[in-house]
């Protein structure tokens, strides 16, 4: 099992929630520590984690009503098992900062109502994959107050997940051949109705020489 899959089991689904995506990252910047800060926890690797969890049935509108929220989640030198940190909730995202959009870059910010970090990917695909899954829950769950994407690439503003670029390639397979099975039907009923001309010119013709 990878660890994003033990991630998704061991703190998510414990707690009925299902997550969407991660990406392991490292800080750009080192934080700053209290000077009467003594010793650590050593070592660790740091992801964050977008999840999202649906509650029970509303009455009302029978719905079930969904909240995505975005954790922090470490692994410490040593150990196998993954500790869930600070939490945030979607509605508290206010931008994504994607650095270039020229260019796969493996750099980027989060701001939040009270915090901002900045980030790198482990690689700039895994950033992008991750944008792209937090881009589409933003537009599917946030109403209002959605987070502003700046400095990011046309392919993860464009709404096209990995998802949806299979579905699409599907689509434009299933529209190719459908067009070439309307142009194959067109040119067999040309041929028919060029048949039915040549059997009606016959028929005419034999009648014609009868007559004669």
């Amino acid at each position: 099992m990878n660890a994003k899959s033990a991630i998704s089991k061991e703190i998510f689904a414990p707690h009925d929630e299902r997550m969407l995506g991660a990406v392991q990252v490292k800080r750009r910047t080192k934080k700053k520590i209290p000077f009467l800060a003594t010793g650590g926890q050593g070592e660790y690797l740091t992801y964050i984690c977008l999840s999202v969890v649906c509650f029970s049935v509303c009455s009302v509108t029978n719905k079930k009503p969904a909240q995505a929220s975005i954790t922090k989640v470490k692994q410490f030198e040593g150990s196998t098992s993954f500790v869930r940190r600070t939490q945030w909730m979607l509605e508290q995202l206010r931008q994504v900062n994607g650095i270039d959009p020229n260019r796969d870059s493996p750099e980027f910010d989060l701001l939040f109502e009270n915090a901002f970090d900045q980030w790198v990917a482990n690689t700039a695909s895994e950033k992008c994959t991750f944008f792209q899954v937090l881009h589409h829950t933003c537009q599917r769950y946030l109403t209002d107050k959605k987070p502003e994407f700046i400095n990011c690439q046309s392919k993860i503003m464009g709404g096209n997940s990995i998802l949806h670029s299979a579905a699409d390639s599907v689509t434009s397979a299933v529209q190719k051949a459908s067009q070439a099975l309307n142009e194959r039907g067109e040119r067999l009923g040309r041929a028919e109705e060029k048949t039915e001309e040549l059997k009606n010119s016959a028929q005419q013709f034999a009648e014609t020489a009868h007559k004669v």
